[in-house]
């Protein structure tokens, strides 16, 4: 095996897009993604049965078109990496499953990695624009916005340090995106059109709340409350239900634009601020921001304007690198390949619940 610029490919599957990239090194290749999003458009959801069956019908046609795309064959592939974790059950058992067929029928080593900590080392790829060569940065810290996770993470060690220091209690970010859109008649998926509406829409029109924000949860630098690094987003998409509610009552036309532009407005000020406050506490110089909810404008300018204020640089990956997508999982799988680290094997099951200290299983 290549263990200086080794070949990977990744697979990725926890959700609804099934995503295969391949790497060489720090190098990308190709990241091809099949997304089944328009299926769960009438449900206002990912519905997980179709999301699994959507994988298993796209999986060898995305596999395919991938290997076509990055002009090698499996035969050339070093090694294999999926994501075991976290995710939908029944997504990530298709995925998991392809992936030790593929080890199985090649001979190929095979990883089973972090889907959250992939998000961070797609952060590790060469700059396509400028061509430059990428290294993770000493005291790097790691905000990753999605669907299903809002976390706060130091990265030690890309292969095997990462520690959690702030997460969501209750909704990720993506999810009250999805929630509220919901209430307001916007579709799915809520971020996008949330983002679009807010631009025309007053932020300060309304003032909603900004969860666990308060003394008893912040506590003090020296005396840290309970929930100091933590976000709450629950409580926010209630308020944005009731006062909804309360123009109804009234017989007014409900202010979509503001209500949209105010509820974006409490959840990338308390995103961005917590996020901020634990780089700053812990010595954290950079940061990436990953996950779906990175595309979104707002959260983009304003954790730049902060990170800018104190001093840390905020790195963002393109915006289709942000999402999930089978690139992230091959380039983390190339970086455990160069560490030297043993592969799983293929006796490992899919963990829907994998914490984020868990870079990869062990065989």
């Amino acid at each position: 095996m290549n263990r200086t610029q080794p070949l990977v490919l990744g697979i990725e599957s926890s959700c609804d897009e099934t995503g295969v990239g391949i790497v060489r090194g720090t190098e990308l290749l190709t990241n091809t993604v099949s997304s089944s999003m328009d299926e769960h458009v009438r449900f206002g959801g990912v519905i997980p049965e179709i999301a699994s069956r959507a994988h298993l019908d796209a999986f060898v046609p995305t596999l395919e078109q991938a290997l076509a795309d990055a002009g090698v064959t499996l035969e050339e592939v070093d090694a294999i990496a999926v994501t075991s974790g976290p995710g939908l059950a029944g997504a990530l058992m298709v995925g998991v499953c392809a992936a030790k067929a593929l080890a199985v029928a090649t001979g190929k080593p095979l990883f089973a990695i972090n889907h959250l900590v992939a998000h961070v080392g797609v952060g590790l790829l060469d700059d396509r624009a400028s061509g430059r060569k990428q290294e993770l940065p000493e005291n790097l810290g790691a905000l990753l916005v999605s669907g299903g996770h809002t976390e706060i993470l130091r990265i030690n060690s890309i292969t095997s340090d990462v520690e959690l220091l702030g997460s969501t209690i209750d909704d990720a970010a993506g999810e009250a995106y999805d929630k509220v859109a919901r209430i307001l008649g916007l579709g799915y998926p809520g971020g996008p059109a949330i983002d679009k509406m807010a631009r025309n829409g007053n932020p300060k029109a309304i003032r909603f709340p900004r969860g666990l924000t308060q003394p008893k949860y912040m506590g003090t630098a020296d005396e840290p409350g309970p929930h100091r690094y933590d976000w709450s987003f629950s409580g926010l998409k209630t308020a944005v239900a009731r006062c909804v509610e309360q123009f109804e009552a009234r017989g007014e036309e409900i202010p979509v634009a503001d209500i949209a532009a105010a509820f974006q407005e409490a959840v990338v000020d308390v995103i961005s601020s917590k996020a901020v406050l634990a780089c700053r506490e812990h010595g954290i110089k950079d940061v990436l921001l990953g996950g779906g909810v990175a595309a979104n404008s707002r959260l983009r300018e304003l954790t730049g304007q902060r990170c800018a204020s104190a001093g840390i640089r905020l790195h963002v990956p393109p915006l289709d690198l942000c999402t999930d997508n089978g690139a992230m999982v091959a380039a983390l799988g190339a970086q455990l390949v160069m560490a030297g680290v043993a592969p799983s094997g293929i006796g490992f099951a899919p963990d829907s619940s994998m914490p984020v200290t868990s870079v990869s299983l062990p065989a």
